[in-house]
């Protein structure tokens, strides 16, 4: 090879059924399988790996005895085999004699043991009666071959597209479908004859048999196919109830037309259902990140249907609503909704109270606990500007925008949709760079702001080992960081590791003097809080070592400490403000007493922060109870 020949290229690393399939071949030797074409099949197209086969077989003994055959006039049940090449497990003369066949072709395959039935770990069983040990004929006859379309990972069922769709929606449960259908048996034998109109059914409610309706989850609008159904799969449905005794059925399907129906929740409570079309192709064309979006819609009670409590076309001069997605600025429900439709769509929504009006302003006329149902039309969204092209200071003023939203929702006490936005800005941050020091120093304060607002959301909603999370975030790269310490520190009482909690207080008088009255009334409250728990615990573990044997495990299950405890855990009061640099301050007024779960040998329950310190005065290490 010359210096100006390019360099071979790397042999494609061959996959596990690849290689298997190699290895196998290597039984192969000359003579074991010999071909003989009967009938010349049409075309010159063969069978490949991942194409379906349909094929009649007749095995006979080099005699001329048949020992079993699909075809009726050799005593068969007239029922052609159907394998997936490189899916479906076969004899070893199959597996190499098919790939050669044309289509309408008729071949005698003559094999020895070792290549069908009595080959070493042979992938399918030996029929009762068949003599694996002698050299046979197989002859085949290729009826048709096609890429197939594997539904179930079991092969019983398999589709065949006839005709492509349009669009990549396909549809699912409770979705309502409209299809044209014909049923045959696999020996030919219609048994669902076609009708001048189409069917309808709705996914999910047993009304087609399962594998049915299996195959009609993968086709897409207008498609037409052939579903493949063994008999495993066909349930009974009130399409066709009496399906006992069938090995198989073939499926003629066009799908004309599905309705899309959502279960926002997967219990039956949130349903959007789709009434008229959008533009576009779903979910890609749908606003499914935060938008400004524009909608009209009207509201009624869902018992009362004629009971309309807004309507934008009356009630806001015909004006559409324009919200924000991402805010909280209407129906956790409604929103979830609107997020899934396409422009031009209109679509109908039921919606239980606790997703609707129940934990958001409710009009007057909306009594508590109801269900409610919207129909919304989205005329339009607007996607926020893309970064792309915009300076540093136009990034950090979009930015800002951004986080602006976070604190008023953080404020009014919105702690997810808060941490949200933050954790949003905190991605979009991994794509800016700073260009200069002074322009980095600008980016770095709003990163860290940004982190410790998160962890502000986390403490909010108790998760309080991910607010220390997020506080490592700033104090791996700063260890000095004043209000990482402070926020850190808070998270530690919080989730009763006074100890850790400690530590960053009086670390934050060390790195800044000025921080020394925060600090101060932050170990003060922390030391408060130690004495509160340990009274609790005290009280909890009173009589603990006077209990019987067998009498552990009610100890403090039911003890008013503990409950009173428990009680206080995770609620919280805090006054909250935002820093000039953004970020979210909250000051603790009232912090929840917390008790962890840990396991100890021999102690069943909980055991509190100060539990050991209890045990210690106790003169005990270590308590086993027996």
């Amino acid at each position: 090879m010359s210096h100006d020949d390019p360099p071979p290229a790397a042999a494609k690393k061959k996959s596990p059924a690849e290689e298997a399939a190699e290895k196998r071949r290597e039984k192969l030797t000359p003579g074991s399988l010999m071909k003989a074409v009967i009938r010349s099949g049409s075309g010159d197209a063969t069978p490949a790996d991942g194409d379906q086969v349909i094929l009649h077989c007749t095995t006979r003994t080099m005699g001329g005895i048949v020992v079993n055959s699909t075809r009726r006039e050799h005593g068969g049940k007239g029922v052609p085999l159907r394998f997936v090449l490189g899916r479906s497990k076969m004899i070893l003369g199959f597996a190499e004699g098919f790939p050669t066949m044309l289509k309408g072709e008729i071949a005698m395959f003559k094999m020895e043991p070792k290549i069908h039935y009595a080959e070493d770990d042979c992938p399918v069983a030996t029929p009762d009666g068949f003599p694996k040990d002698d050299e046979l004929q197989f002859e085949i006859e290729m009826l048709d071959f096609f890429k197939a379309k594997v539904i179930s990972e079991d092969l019983e069922v398999v589709k065949k597209i006839v005709d492509e769709g349009k669009g990549w929606e396909t549809p699912r449960e409770p979705y309502e479908v409209t299809a044209r259908i014909t049923a045959r048996t696999a020996d030919g034998k219609d048994i669902l004859l076609s009708k001048e109109g189409p069917y309808f059914f709705t996914l999910g409610k047993s009304e087609v048999p399962k594998g049915l309706e299996m195959g009609i989850g993968s086709m897409a609008r207008k498609e037409k196919a052939t579903i493949y159904v063994s008999s495993t799969y066909l349930t009974g449905s009130s399409l066709m109830p009496q399906l006992e005794g069938l090995e198989e059925v073939h499926f003629e399907v066009e799908l004309v037309q599905f309705t899309q129906v959502r279960d926002m929740l997967g219990d039956g409570r949130l349903i959007k259902r789709r009434v008229v079309d959008g533009r576009g192709e779903f979910p890609m064309d749908c606003p499914l990140h935060d938008s400004l979006l524009t909608v009209h819609y009207k509201g009624m009670l869902l018992d009362e249907p004629k009971s309309v409590f807004y309507d934008t076309k009356i009630d806001n001069d015909g004006e559409p609503l324009e919200f924000c997605s991402g805010e909280g600025l209407v129906p956790e429900g409604f929103e979830m909704c609107v997020r899934l439709m396409l422009p031009g769509e209109k679509s109908v929504v039921t919606c239980p109270p606790d997703f609707a009006y129940d934990k958001f302003p409710r009009p007057a006329n909306v009594p508590e606990g109801a269900h409610v149902r919207w129909e919304i039309e989205l005329l339009g969204f607007e996607v926020p500007k893309d970064w792309t092209g915009l300076n540093f200071k136009e990034i950090m003023e979009e930015a800002d925008k951004i986080k602006s939203t976070g604190n008023r929702l953080f404020k009014e006490g919105k702690f997810e949709l808060a941490k949200a936005k933050y954790e949003k800005l905190l991605r979009e941050y991994n794509h800016v760079h700073p260009q200069d020091d002074e322009e980095g120093k600008i980016f770095a304060s709003s990163r860290n702001s940004l982190h410790l607002n998160v962890a502000a959301c986390y403490q909010k909603i108790g998760e309080y080992r991910k607010s220390i999370e997020a506080c490592n975030k700033v104090l791996d790269a700063n260890p000095v960081h004043v209000k990482a310490l402070y926020r850190r520190g808070m998270s530690y009482m919080l989730g009763g590791d006074f100890d850790d909690a400690k530590n960053d207080f009086e670390k934050m008088i060390t790195v800044d003097k000025s921080s020394e009255p925060d600090a101060t009334a932050a170990l003060l409250k922390l030391k408060q809080r130690e004495q509160e728990i340990e009274k609790k615990a005290r009280k909890q573990f009173k009589g603990l070592f006077d209990k019987k044997p067998g009498e552990i495990s009610e100890v403090g299950a039911e003890s008013e400490g503990a409950k009173n405890v428990g009680d206080a855990a995770g609620s919280s009061e805090a006054v909250t403000s935002t820093d000039r640099d953004g970020s979210v301050e909250s000051s603790p007024r009232a912090e929840p007493d917390y008790a962890f779960e840990e396991e100890r040998p021999g102690i069943i329950g909980r055991v509190w922060p100060s539990a050991r310190r209890i045990f210690s005065s106790l003169g005990l290490n270590r308590c086993t109870i027996l």
